[in-house]
């Protein structure tokens, strides 16, 4: 994604674009990804401390309240980011730590029990945890 497609997101969605948010934007939305807050931060730094872990974690933290960005949180102490926003649902393999989508249409939640009164539902989230098959 270019800087000037990025910058137009970014204002669509009313985030002003700064330089760090852009560069965090154009590598989230390049291509359909999940990313946990460290991978951003070594892929927008390269290497480089330019971005502080603070800024990614608020960015990626705006971007989600913004709807650009899920958080999916698969454990306690792990959360991804994905960049697919449409209703979708997850496999996490616990020795990998890799994020994947479930093929679209595959599972479906039927029979929800009524709602706690003055809720609406707000979405589902499926995780399926896996693991690598013993031999």
């Amino acid at each position: 994604m270019d800087r000037q497609v990025a910058t137009l997101m970014l204002r669509e969605h009313g985030i002003t674009p700064t330089q760090q948010r852009v560069e965090i934007a154009q590598y989230l939305f390049a291509q359909p990804r999940h990313v946990s807050a460290e991978q951003v931060m070594e892929l927008v730094n390269g290497g480089r401390p330019r971005v502080s872990k603070a800024t990614i974690y608020n960015t990626l933290n705006l971007f989600s309240r913004k709807g650009l960005v899920r958080q999916i949180i698969v454990d306690p102490t792990k959360m991804f980011y994905d960049s697919n926003v449409g209703r979708h649902h997850h496999f996490y393999n616990i020795d990998t730590g890799e994020l994947t989508d479930v093929p679209p249409g595959t599972i479906q939640v039927d029979d929800l029990p009524e709602l706690p009164a003055g809720t609406v539902a707000a979405g589902i989230d499926v995780i399926i945890r896996v693991r690598t098959e013993e031999t």
